[in-house]
């Protein structure tokens, strides 16, 4: 099973189940075109009772199972099916980002086998491994911040293509 297969079991599970998370970390990095691997999901959702319900029903959903890692990552509940290789990471905060909802209002919206899914932006996933500063995070910055300038500047030659059309 690729990661594509995996990831639209999650993301239908989360439609599911209707709970609403933004894919950070290296997964969402390379959505965003930058040149890494990971063998999990990450997400950062908003962590309250209802939420924590509609988590345990996504785990059902995938015969997963939710496990409380002891180790120094803030508000993790992972979500692992080991028959599949599945490996999905929630967190009601990350480092360098100051709420869920901040989060959210600069992602964008991407369809996975057809559903919407929400993308952080390639700028908070960096800003979010840099405050982190994990050696593991700082092993990718420079590819991210290679792709966050390529994308910008692709950006601006597409805005100053659409300026000489008019």
């Amino acid at each position: 099973m690729n990661a594509e297969t995996l990831l639209f079991k999650v993301v239908k599970a989360l439609h599911q189940v209707k709970l609403e998370a933004v894919l950070i970390g290296n997964a969402a990095a390379a959505l965003h075109g930058a040149p890494v691997t990971t063998l999990d999901f990450d997400f950062m959702f908003r962590k309250c009772h209802p939420n924590l319900a509609k988590l345990k029903r996504f785990s059902s959903e995938l015969g997963a199972t939710i496990l409380k890692p002891y180790y120094p990552v803030s508000e993790l509940y992972r979500v692992v099916n080991e028959d599949c290789g599945l490996q999905v990471d929630f967190m009601g905060q990350i480092h360098g980002i100051s709420s869920f909802a901040s989060l959210r209002s600069r992602a964008e919206k991407r369809l996975v086998g057809g559903l919407p899914m929400w993308l952080a932006d390639l700028a908070d996933i960096l800003h979010s491994k840099r405050a982190a500063g994990r050696a593991r995070d700082r092993a990718v910055m420079e590819i991210l911040q290679t792709t966050l300038h390529e994308k910008e500047a692709a950006k601006k030659r597409q805005a100053e293509g659409s300026q000489k059309g008019k």
